[in-house]
C-alpha cells in the first residue's frame, strides 16, 4: 500500500483528492487548518497552519510515495491596489509554505521507488488577465519551482505542477457566489462550464500514479481548453 501526503486535505481539490485516493485503497495522511476533519480507515489528519507552524514528520511514515500541496489563494485586486504585504502573505502562503514541506519530507520521499510531488499553478500565469498580477507572482514562482526541482531530482522523485482555470471550490466562493455569476463564468469556458474539484483531483492522482512514470517537469493545463481555445 503506497503512502501520500495530502496539504490542504479538507476541503476543495484537496478534499476530492483525499476521497479519490480513499477509493484505491491508498494510505492517506492529510492536513487541515482551520476545517477539523475526522480519521477514516486509511485516513489520518493532523492540523497544520503553512504559514506558522512545522509539519512534524514523525507523524508520518518512512517512506512518502507522493506528496500533494493544495493551499493558496485568490486574491484579485488592480495593481496599484495591492501591498508588499499582501504579496509576501500569499508568497509565504504558496511558495514558501510548499518549500518547507517538501524539504521537511525529502528524505522520505527518497525512500519511494518512484516518488512524485503534485503542485498548483493556476492558467492566469501564462495567459495575461487583468487584476491577476498578485496571483500569478506567486503561482509564477511555483512553475519555476516546478521545473527546477524536477531536474535537481531527477530520476528519483518526479515534480509536475497543475494550472487549473476557474474551479468550482470554496477558494473561489466569492468569483462564484451566484447562479449568474457561475452562468457568466461557464459561459466564458470553451467547455461552457466551471471546473470541478473532481476534474482537478483525476490529474493529480495521474501524476502521483505509475501511470505518469514518463512525466516530470511538466505543468499540465487542466482548464477546459480555456488558455488555447477561442
Amino acid at each position: 500500500m503506497k503512502n501520500y501526503l495530502i496539504i490542504g486535505g479538507s476541503s476543495g481539490i484537496g478534499k476530492a483528492i483525499v476521497d479519490r485516493l480513499e477509493t484505491k485503497g491508498a494510505n492517506i495522511f492529510a492536513t487541515y487548518n482551520q476545517n477539523a476533519q475526522s480519521n477514516r480507515a486509511n485516513v489520518q489528519y493532523h492540523q497544520l497552519d503553512v504559514t506558522a507552524d512545522e509539519l512534524d514528520t514523525d507523524i508520518l511514515p518512512e517512506v512518502i510515495d507522493g506528496l500533494v500541496y493544495c493551499p493558496g489563494s485568490i486574491n484579485l485586486k488592480p495593481f496599484s491596489r495591492f501591498k508588499a504585504e499582501d504579496l509576501m502573505a500569499d508568497f509565504k502562503l504558496q511558495v514558501i509554505g510548499a518549500t518547507n514541506i517538501i524539504k521537511k519530507c525529502l528524505p522520505k520521499l527518497k525512500k519511494s521507488e518512484g516518488a512524485s510531488i503534485v503542485l498548483f499553478s493556476t492558467v492566469a500565469v501564462q495567459n495575461g488577465f487583468p487584476f491577476h498580477t498578485q496571483v500569478s507572482i506567486s503561482k509564477g514562482a511555483i512553475e519555476g519551482l516546478t521545473r527546477s526541482l524536477a531536474s535537481e531530482l531527477a530520476p528519483k522523485i518526479r515534480v509536475n505542477a497543475i494550472a487549473p482555470s476557474l474551479t468550482d471550490t470554496p477558494l473561489a466562493s466569492k468569483l462564484l457566489s451566484s447562479d449568474e455569476k457561475k452562468e457568466n463564468m461557464a459561459a466564458k469556458n470553451p467547455m461552457k462550464r466551471i471546473g470541478n474539484p473532481a476534474d482537478i483531483a483525476d490529474a493529480a492522482l495521474f501524476l502521483i500514479g505509475d501511470e505518469s512514470s514518463w512525466v516530470t517537469g511538466q505543468v499540465m493545463k487542466v482548464d477546459g481548453g480555456y488558455s488555447v481555445l477561442r
